[in-house]
């Protein structure tokens, strides 16, 4: 029986959306030796929210959640349907943890990407919303109550940035702070040896994981993606770099 992927992906910058960077180009990349999903059931750090929810739109709208940004971004629009079926079967899953919400879309921590991934738009996508009110442990469990989904053919993608603080952000700066590298490599070395307790256990790294994880929102995907991993996935880790400062790009497949 085989086992759809699940992926973390560090998003980044709305910019990614327009620019053909390394970045993008990781993106292109690794869904080349991926199988293709049934559909895509993903946790974007862009729905943080009271409880956890779980999408069920037929049709959902792509959300340009971001501003100040060109022009040319906001006439941009991503029409993968939804999956309202799967949307209950999780929400069996998840039970009195969550419940069905149609009031969002696809938000560019998520379309962004599979723009880059999946351009026809041909596979269906729902998200499930991080819940602000949970612990790191939390996060980690509902991961693992999904990861039978992969056996159904449903790609488990988590998006955020492990390294993400838009207060110490130097747009002008190629490469990342020294803290910022620091705390990266740390979560990468946690992901790479499949010590989950490491990663849930980030707050133990002190002042450094403060500077990079000073809100959780886009940390906590990655624990979702790891709850759904498996001891005998292959791990690999992909764009893994710091830019502006204080924003991670490492992304991780487990398949």
């Amino acid at each position: 029986m085989q086992l759809m992927p699940t992926l973390f992906i560090g998003h980044g910058s709305p910019m990614n959306i327009i620019e053909d960077n390394q970045f993008v180009h990781g993106w292109r990349q690794i869904v080349t030796s991926l199988p293709k999903p049934k559909a895509i059931l993903a946790v974007s750090a862009h729905w943080y929210t009271e409880g956890t929810r779980v999408m069920d739109n037929k049709l959902p709208r792509t959300i340009h959640d971001f501003y100040g940004f060109p022009e040319q971004l906001y006439s941009i629009n991503y029409p993968a349907s939804g999956n309202p079926t799967l949307a209950k079967r999780i929400l069996e899953i998840l039970g009195n943890a969550a419940v069905l919400d149609g009031s969002w879309g696809l938000d560019h921590g998520t379309w962004c990407v599979l723009r880059a991934m999946y351009p026809n738009a041909d596979i269906p996508v729902l998200q499930v919303s991080v819940n602000r009110r949970m612990s790191a442990e939390e996060h980690l469990a509902l991961g693992k109550k999904l990861k039978d989904l992969r056996s159904q053919g449903v790609m488990i993608f988590g998006s955020g940035n492990v390294v993400h603080n838009l207060g110490m952000i130097q747009f002008s700066r190629n490469g990342g702070y020294d803290w910022a590298y620091e705390f990266d490599n740390y979560i990468a070395e946690c992901v790479s040896n499949n010590d989950k307790k490491g990663v849930v256990g980030y707050k133990a790294f002190g002042q450094v994981a403060e500077l990079a994880v000073p809100i959780p929102d886009h940390f906590y995907p990655l624990l979702y993606v790891l709850g759904a991993a498996e001891e005998t996935d292959e791990i690999r880790v992909y764009n893994q770099d710091c830019i502006m400062g204080s924003l991670s790009m490492t992304s991780y497949v487990f398949a």
